[in-house]
């Protein structure tokens, strides 16, 4: 048996837990759980405890850094960043799920990634498509378009529809809540819509991608169709995803993607663009 990858991961909510359980079930053989750190240390102690292991808790993001390969970020929008920059000044690898707290500074990055010798590992989230566009953007890209539909209960909470007055309780019917920009749109719903930050990240841009946000009645599932015009084609996707069933913001497959990231890190056989 070959070394195994050591994974930290950052954020004991939803997602953390079931990218913990894949790690600690699917991937025994060559990946361990080496730190679980979150600042309600009681979330990461409720963790370590189903795999009966309380020395999985660290109290600080440096420790949880120094003793991971592999840093996976969980957290939210505004801290991603943050976790990202620490994670790749140590030179550790990490994974990043709140994208949206990326799209403002992806460039500086970019180059920090470059100078310490590190990887940002981006799943593709609750879309598809995300190979085509990468391999489109190879030739020219003219138009890239998401439209996002989520169940009104989705945007609770959410600081841009309370400034907007929107009445989330009483939909009849589809609502446009959003229109504008990639960067707008993580701005505006920074843990809605990571998907608009991986599209513009592997397409044309956060200002070039156009984003429509529907705040629909009707509808149970999570439900993003893209379009993506370009010399190479026309690109078309519709993903109907399940919502988590502990974070209704959240898809079932965003945390699938990211197990799938996983994958291609561990096994030597890569798959995809």
């Amino acid at each position: 048996m070959g070394k195994l990858l050591k994974v930290g991961i950052v954020g004991c909510g939803a997602i953390g837990t079931s990218l913990a359980k894949a790690v600690f079930s699917d991937f025994s053989s060559s990946a361990r759980l080496t730190g679980l750190y979150d600042t309600e240390i009681e979330k990461a102690q409720k963790l370590a405890d189903k795999f009966n292991n309380p020395e999985l808790v660290v109290l600080s993001l440096e420790d949880l850094i120094n003793k991971a390969d592999l840093v996976i970020e969980a957290t939210k929008a505004q801290f991603s960043f943050g976790i990202a920059q620490k994670s790749i000044n140590a030179s550790r690898d990490i994974m990043v799920m709140s994208v949206g707290g990326l799209i403002q500074r992806f460039e500086e990055l970019e180059t920090l990634a470059k100078e310490k010798n590190a990887r940002v590992f981006i799943p593709s989230g609750a879309i598809c498509g995300i190979d085509g566009l990468k391999a489109a953007s190879c030739s020219k890209i003219n138009k890239v378009t998401l439209t996002t539909r989520k169940p009104p209960k989705a945007f609770q909470g959410v600081a841009y529809v309370a400034e907007k007055k929107i009445d989330l309780e009483h939909l009849k019917e589809d609502l446009v809540i959003f229109e504008g920009s990639a960067r707008e749109a993580t701005k505006s719903f920074p843990q809605n819509i990571n998907v608009a930050a991986t599209l513009s990240m592997a397409g044309i841009g956060p200002e070039n991608t156009l984003v429509r946000i529907i705040a629909s009645p009707n509808i149970t599932q999570n439900i993003h169709e893209i379009e993506v015009e370009s010399d190479a084609g026309k690109i078309t996707t519709r993903t109907e995803n399940v919502i988590h069933p502990d974070n209704p913001k959240t898809s079932y497959m965003a945390v699938l993607s990211a197990i799938a990231v996983l994958k291609q890190i561990l096994e030597p056989i890569k798959i995809g663009a």
